[in-house]
């Protein structure tokens, strides 16, 4: 048998459990006398059960009614409990978002964005995946992240990419390297050095060998760490070239930065969501505070559709 219930109803039982009363009842319920009785005449038609002894002195439980009471207190509490779980969740101050992304941008970028989002909103909590592209839209597509920043542009039947912006490259080398006072810096300058490279499965990697294809580089080593590529240029093992993301790794006496600009070398990265479901409130409030915070060292993109780590990444 299925009973139909409403929290109105609950609601005016136990007011005439406390207060013993229908008048009093109905007054602490803002209702009318009639309608108040009415709700009471529904529930009880509803159970099937006399609920209430009633007199022209006195309303008292009976049998059942004492039995129902705890029941519509336990049912009751737990309405308000979801209701108010809901009700911080629309003001933010709950919930829960998983954001995947670049180790580049995890380890500079992100911690204040971060910093300053839990300021605002300190009851969300947040987890971070710091890893390459594909992981990161692997994240998104098994519903583990709700959205990535990476540089693949994975627009897909099921993913959504948009521009979220863009970075420049810089050669580093020693501060006394040949390269260091060349006006200009051309591909050709670069194959004739022994060169530092990061791993084939980053981003910077792929970008490098597009750009100076068909020119081979001097490859000396090949690391999977930006920290590791600082340190064995410092020791004068070889030179690189890296995002402008990446810079605050060569930040050092030792090494000179040179912005270079050679055709197609600049670093795209993309916003990454799944087309077939919104983001959760908290998701959507820190998505929108990602954009209103690109990173300052890179071209910011225009968003594609608003008004308004470490790894080699």
């Amino acid at each position: 048998m299925q009973i139909n219930l409403s929290t109105r109803q609950l609601r005016a039982f136990m007011a005439l459990v406390g207060e013993r009363n229908f008048t009093r009842a109905a007054a602490a319920s803002h209702l009318s006398q009639p309608a108040f009785s009415a709700l009471i005449r529904q529930l009880e038609e509803s159970l099937g059960v006399k609920l209430f002894e009633r007199s022209t002195r006195f309303v008292e439980l009976t049998a059942e009614g004492s039995d129902f009471e705890a029941a519509a207190r336990r049912v009751l509490d737990e309405v308000g409990v979801a209701l108010a779980g809901v009700s911080d969740r629309a003001a933010r101050r709950r919930g829960r978002v998983s954001i995947a992304l670049l180790p580049s941008l995890a380890a500079d970028w992100l911690p204040g964005v971060l910093a300053g989002f839990h300021a605002a909103y300190p009851g969300i909590e947040m987890q971070v995946a710091d890893v390459l592209s594909e992981p990161c839209i692997d994240a998104v597509r098994a519903g583990r992240a709700d959205f990535a920043l990476a540089a693949t542009r994975a627009d897909t039947p099921e993913l959504r990419a948009e521009l979220f912006c863009s970075d420049g490259f810089h050669l580093v080398c020693p501060v006394a390297h040949p390269l260091a006072s060349l006006p200009n810096v051309r591909p050709r300058d670069v194959t004739v050095y022994p060169f530092i490279h990061l791993s084939r499965t980053s981003s910077v990697r792929q970008y490098i060998d597009a750009a100076t294809h068909p020119q081979p580089l001097a490859s000396v080593l090949e690391v999977d760490q930006l920290a590791t590529v600082s340190g064995m240029v410092r020791a004068g093992l070889g030179i690189s070239i890296v995002p402008a993301l990446t810079l605050y790794q060569f930040a050092s006496p030792e090494l000179a930065v040179r912005p270079i600009k050679w055709p197609g070398l600049t670093r795209h990265i993309y916003l990454v969501r799944r087309r077939d479901r919104g983001l959760s409130i908290a998701a959507q409030g820190f998505h929108d505070w990602v954009l209103a915070h690109p990173p300052k060292a890179s071209t910011a993109a225009r968003p594609a559709r608003r008004k308004a780590a470490v790894r080699a990444s």
